[in-house]
């Protein structure tokens, strides 16, 4: 197979931004025949194209090759490493600190499809399917992303997200949210993990659409997220693979960012 067959395939450049974060072959037993670039490009194209694993093109390596990739390196962390290594690259470049200070936290519920696993029905926006909770840092790129029930409420997920936030979060200190967030979840926040949560609400005199402070910046994540038909709606059995799936939506944008 040659390279840029594809749209969705990296490019060279792209390809040496991320080359040197995928994990070695393992030590013992068989070799490694397959080509790591082509296992992520097979795996970019069912996230862009929104295709089901058994329809990849016979450029790639086969479906289960792939699949058992994706799995693998999702249940090590691999995904995650990589993607918080990319955001920090990005970061310094912008002539940021690797650690963001402030953020912005919200939730958006999609509609999944008739696939088994966790799956509930958001009353207020009227979705059956799950909520993406997600935490961005102020350029809008994703620190940790939690998936829920649509039936889990905003501040039940959150405690969730902080509980996992771990390190990547350790220099944060302000995150702007909407009114949902407001009430115990705001001194819980504070007391177990020292960040301000700042509720960014509109004002009853405001009139037609308004850009609200901060509150623009992850909903902007949102739109970039549902690029990637897979991200539309909800095709994974687990929640787990949805969030894999959204971090690597998020590695791809920001390695076209760091090729450029």
């Amino acid at each position: 197979m040659k390279n840029q067959t594809y749209p969705t395939d990296l490019t060279n450049r792209q390809w040496n931004c991320i080359k040197d974060l995928i994990p070695p072959a393992k030590t013992g037993g068989r070799p490694r025949t397959v080509d790591p670039r082509q296992v992520i490009n097979a795996i970019f194209y069912v996230l862009v194209g929104g295709i089901p694993w058994r329809m990849l093109p016979k450029d790639y390596p086969t479906w289960k090759t792939v699949y058992h990739y994706f799995r693998m390196w999702r249940d090590d962390g691999t995904w995650r490493r990589i993607h918080d290594t990319l955001r920090a690259a990005v970061r310094r470049r912008a002539g940021r600190h690797k650690h963001p200070t402030a953020g912005c936290l919200d939730s958006q519920s999609v509609k999944s499809t008739q696939i088994p696993g966790v799956r509930g029905h958001d009353s207020g926006k009227k979705v059956t399917g799950r909520t993406r909770h997600i935490l961005v840092d102020t350029m809008g790129l994703l620190m940790i992303v939690v998936v829920t029930a649509a039936s889990v409420s905003d501040p039940a997920g959150a405690r969730v997200l902080f509980s996992r936030l771990g390190g990547a979060g350790k220099k944060l200190r302000r995150i702007g949210v909407d009114g949902t967030y407001r009430g115990k979840l705001v001194d819980w926040v504070l007391i177990q993990c020292g960040i301000i949560l700042q509720p960014v609400v509109r004002s009853d005199d405001m009139k037609g659409f308004v850009v609200l402070p901060r509150r623009w910046v992850v909903e902007r994540t949102f739109a970039w997220l549902t690029q990637c038909r897979r991200l539309c709606r909800e095709y994974e059995v687990l929640p787990a693979s949805s969030e894999a799936m959204i971090y690597l939506a998020m590695t791809r944008l920001m390695v076209r960012r760091l090729a450029a």
